[in-house]
């Protein structure tokens, strides 16, 4: 073992890069991705510095291993946009601001309002059924609403 260590080579790093970029299509879920690819680096590094010592090239993947998945990390999390839909998977926040009619009437602050074809619990002010309400927020399934003068 100590033989191979003295003479890594750049084969040797690009063969643990391809190995691991492979395990990594099975399944590895991004864990090894970042290490394949340190590892390819590293060998494209020995093959252009052929005289880079072992005691250099283990530590240099593990820096780079480190590096790269950081810095797609920070690049993932800084990419999250909603775009022009920012409402996107939130089911029921895109109703707040909209006007409705009350379905069933409001009653000690409970009641139900039809939206669109189907019918949300609704808390606020009593109304009578056929009442026009407005969503101010939305909490899990159940939406305040304010009646609309």
């Amino acid at each position: 073992m100590w033989e191979f260590m003295q003479h890594l080579n750049y084969w040797d790093w690009l063969a643990l890069g391809t190995v691991l970029l492979i395990l990594e299509v099975f399944g590895a879920g991004g864990y090894l991705l970042w290490a394949g690819i340190a590892g390819i680096i590293v060998g494209v590094l020995t093959f252009l510095i052929p005289g880079l010592s072992w005691t250099l090239q283990l530590p240099l993947f593990g820096v780079l291993a480190i590096l790269t998945a950081v810095y797609w990390w920070r690049r993932q999390r800084g990419t999250v946009d909603s775009g022009d839909q920012p409402n996107l998977n939130r089911r029921g926040h895109e109703l707040i601001g909209r006007t409705f009619v009350v379905q069933q009437a409001i009653v000690e602050g409970r009641g139900k309002i039809k939206v669109g074809d189907s019918v949300w619990m609704a808390v606020g002010p009593d109304a009578p059924v056929g009442t026009p309400v407005r969503v101010t927020a939305q909490n899990g399934a159940v939406l305040s609403v304010e009646i609309v003068p």
